[in-house]
């Protein structure tokens, strides 16, 4: 188990490094407050259709997955193991969030993503969200984790979508970071699941 949470923190840093990579655009001393010029980085140029749909679309997809970290975070009674992958979550996806709203500033799109289609990104339905609001610690630990599974699955499907047909360096990095980052922590919670 000390073997894969190495390599799920190892994957997690890569992860963080490469997004981060991404958000500086190559320069160093960002102040960190999304304020940054985007008009000398490459993310505010050579942006096409998937770009901008990989960005509308992972945007609410994340802001679930946080939605989902902050409850289980909320409860008592949560497997240690659980509350680290959930803080896990929750700190690498916020940064992600921000980072995809100023490039959809840039490229002058729209956020909006409101007939998104649940089932096929790996969203939870409100029923879903219900279900691990009302959760009890030591059940949470389970909804949870089996919802982050299917959750990330989407996310990876998404991500591989902006691979394949994305054209804008930052936004194909991230893409990548996701698939690396989220690949090991679906592995990681199946291995938990198995210990409950």
């Amino acid at each position: 188990m000390l073997k894969t949470r190495t390599y799920i923190l190892a994957a997690a840093a890569l992860a963080a490094a490469l997004t981060l990579s991404a958000c500086t655009g190559g320069t160093a001393g960002t102040n960190g407050g999304g304020s940054s010029d985007t008009s000398n980085t490459p993310s505010a140029s050579a942006a096409n259709a998937a770009d901008v749909t990989f960005a509308q679309m992972m945007i609410p997809h994340h802001e679930q997955a946080v939605e989902m970290s902050e409850d289980v975070l909320g409860k008592d009674g949560v497997d240690q193991r659980v509350v680290d992958l959930a803080t896990q979550i929750k700190a690498a996806q916020d940064p992600e969030i921000k980072q995809m709203k100023s490039w959809l500033t840039a490229w002058g799109a729209d956020e909006d993503m409101s007939g998104m289609d649940h089932g096929s990104t790996g969203m939870m339905s409100d029923d879903d969200m219900m279900a691990l609001r009302d959760a009890s610690g030591s059940e949470a630990n389970k909804v949870f984790l089996e919802q982050m599974t299917l959750h990330h699955e989407g996310a990876i499907a998404m991500a591989q979508t902006e691979l394949d047909a994305g054209e804008n360096a930052d936004a194909k990095a991230m893409a990548q970071a996701i698939v690396t980052s989220q690949s090991a922590e679906i592995q990681y919670m199946k291995e938990l699941l198995a210990t409950l």
